[in-house]
């Protein structure tokens, strides 16, 4: 498992490993049923504190990708395809606003940024 964090990153720490671990999981890096490292290994690894690892394996948890086992570690649970499908529809919906406020901030109208996804689609 790969994590890379930026101090130059608007995202919080604890929000930057739960999106890449997140990312590693639903492009199958991380393979469903693989044991995530302890949360001690991945903030000694890091250079960070343990609550911040906590915050992020937490919150994967609680959106279902991994599950915990008491005295023996976190792990990847097995993709839920309708889960898989959430997270592309949410990237796909924050790729759209960007795209639409950069139309906006362009002056580029709603019928020329259709016709910019249209063609796009098209290739």
């Amino acid at each position: 498992m790969k994590i890379l964090l930026s101090n130059k990153s608007d995202l919080p720490i604890y929000e930057q490993i739960k999106s890449q671990i997140k990312e590693q999981i639903l492009t199958g890096s991380i393979a469903e049923n693989e044991f995530l490292p302890s949360i001690r290994q991945l903030a000694k690894d890091l250079g960070i504190s343990v609550i911040t690892t906590t915050r992020a394996y937490s919150d994967l948890e609680s959106e279902g990708f991994i599950a915990t086992l008491r005295g023996k570690g976190s792990y990847v649970l097995p993709k839920d395809a309708e889960m898989v499908k959430e997270q592309y529809l949410k990237k796909i919906e924050e790729a759209f606003t960007i795209a639409m406020e950069n139309g906006k901030a362009a002056n580029i109208s709603n019928d020329e940024l259709m016709l910019i996804l249209k063609t796009l689609m098209n290739e």
